[in-house]
């Protein structure tokens, strides 16, 4: 079955919320959609429905292809077919089989989500030998960011030929090339979705025992509860806190990011979900579930005998490895459940440096490695622990190893203090925050298992996930506060 009429008039309501200038070039559309034809068959005339895949990659470059018949350079795209469940599986479809580049390749935007970025309305000349009328294509384009850096493109020669990477502002669809030039993306992949995972402190974990119904993203299966950011969502973290209210009717206290897991969704896209962490223990047995079978407690090592993703299992067996770790005081003994009193015990500090450097209002951020021990998928200050050396002599150390950037020592002065600790009884840190007044170097990748990236952001809008203490810093700094204290009961 092609995609139902409710499916298009949704998306083409949603589309006009967001440009409703554009009205008027819709209604003969809407007016398609209430009528007996096929929107999305060739054979609808005097117009119907195609769609096209608008691949944008790390440079912010859109892929084109030289179509044989228009003789034009366009985003890769056709007709609707009847195996599609979606326009946008549509232009997925349409994509593999011009560029061939699958699904799994891509990922959507945060900006876009699954609505089209574009509907755009074109004359199609008569095409005799097909016993085709001139008509109109209504054509939905549909964004997607390249995963990885690098794809491979191989042209499918019967439709299509040579391919290219054009600019924004090179894009040849003028609409399109306007929205593109105004949509703020920048090559980079955002979490679109957000997930919890919730334990007791004591090695257990919350698992979500899904539906096994057609449709349903890892049907059958154990999971995180969570879901997809909703246009009122104002962050990652408001999307998962709203999931679980409404999965679960669950309100933790405190929710962190810890890392950004790449899944599949049921249109074959990678899907970057942010993953929170909370902590709960009270019995899922009372818990007001509104989707799914069940909720149940498991301890990692039990995880291996259920219907589990090896990715959610190994991000479940990574916080447990860092919980144990964070709970182990290297001089102090096991640590007891109940926490001494504040100053009665000596307990040694992590110390940590970071770098501050600011630039036309922007500070630089790396966004950490998906697979970092700390942070995954976070933006964080170019940071580095203390060995035999002192403070400045470390950020100076690091600022080079990590970005290729020269720091004369002479040129840094503190900027903020962050004294944290995770939760309460944890090994505490100190992190000296230092700016650098000028230095020598384009910030570049030197450790990317590490780090993925270097960018400026305005430092009153820092992109999410940003490490919390990083943004309380850089909230601090800017307020001129010398001092914050985070995680202190």
């Amino acid at each position: 079955m092609p995609p139902s009429r409710s499916h298009i008039h949704d998306l083409v309501t949603a589309y006009l919320e967001r440009h409703p200038a554009e009205a008027p070039l819709l209604a003969p559309l809407l007016r398609l959609l209430d009528e007996d034809a096929e929107p999305t068959s060739r054979s609808t005339m005097p117009g119907h429905i195609t769609c096209s895949a608008v691949v944008v990659d790390h440079d912010r470059r859109v892929l084109h292809v030289q179509h044989n018949v228009f003789r034009l350079l366009l985003a890769p795209g056709g007709h609707v077919e009847a195996g599609d469940r979606s326009l946008l599986e549509a232009s997925l479809r349409e994509v593999h089989e011009e560029a061939g580049i699958p699904p799994g390749a891509l990922c959507a935007t945060a900006a876009c989500g699954s609505l089209p970025i574009d509907i755009d309305v074109f004359d199609i000349d008569a095409n005799p030998v097909k016993g085709e009328g001139a008509h109109q294509h209504w054509d939905f384009r549909f964004v997607f960011q390249l995963v990885d850096r690098d794809v491979e493109v191989t042209v499918q020669p019967e439709e299509v030929s040579a391919a290219e990477w054009l600019a924004f502002d090179e894009v040849t669809a003028l609409p399109l090339r306007a929205k593109l030039c105004a949509s703020g993306l920048d090559g980079r992949i955002e979490p679109v979705n957000a997930s919890a995972l919730i334990h007791d402190g004591q090695g257990r974990y919350l698992l979500h025992l899904r539906d096994d119904l057609p449709g349903i993203w890892e049907p059958g299966a154990w999971a995180l509860l969570g879901g997809g950011r909703e246009p009122g969502d104002t962050s990652l973290e408001e999307t998962v806190r709203r999931e679980l209210r409404e999965e679960a009717g669950l309100a933790p206290g405190v929710v962190e990011p810890f890392a950004v897991e790449l899944a599949t969704g049921t249109d074959g896209l990678t899907v970057p979900v942010q993953v929170f962490t909370a902590q709960w223990n009270g019995d899922p047995a009372g818990l007001p579930l509104t989707e799914g079978v069940m909720l149940a407690w498991f301890h990692p090592d039990a995880m291996a005998r259920l219907r589990l993703s090896p990715s959610t299992l190994d991000l479940v067996r990574r916080h447990a490895q860092h919980a144990a770790r964070s709970t182990t005081v290297p001089q102090g003994g096991a640590l007891r459940p109940d926490r001494p009193k504040a100053g009665s015990t000596s307990v040694p500090h992590i110390v940590g440096v970071h770098l501050y450097l600011e630039r036309d209002g922007q500070v630089l951020l790396g966004l950490r490695h998906p697979g970092s021990a700390y942070a995954g998928g976070n933006h964080h200050f170019l940071a580095g622990h203390c060995e035999q050396e002192s403070a400045v002599a470390c950020l100076v150390r690091e600022a080079e190893e990590e970005a290729g950037l020269l720091i004369n020592p002479a040129d840094v002065e503190l900027a903020h203090v962050v004294h944290m600790v995770d939760k309460p009884g944890d090994q505490p840190r100190i992190g000296f925050v230092f700016r650098a007044r000028q230095w020598t170097g384009t910030p570049e990748v030197r450790e990317p298992d590490c780090c993925v990236s270097w960018d400026w952001w305005p430092a009153d809008a820092l992109p999410e996930p940003t490490v919390p203490y990083t943004r309380a810093a850089i909230e601090g700094i800017r307020a001129g506060r010398p001092y914050t204290e985070l995680g202190w009961a």
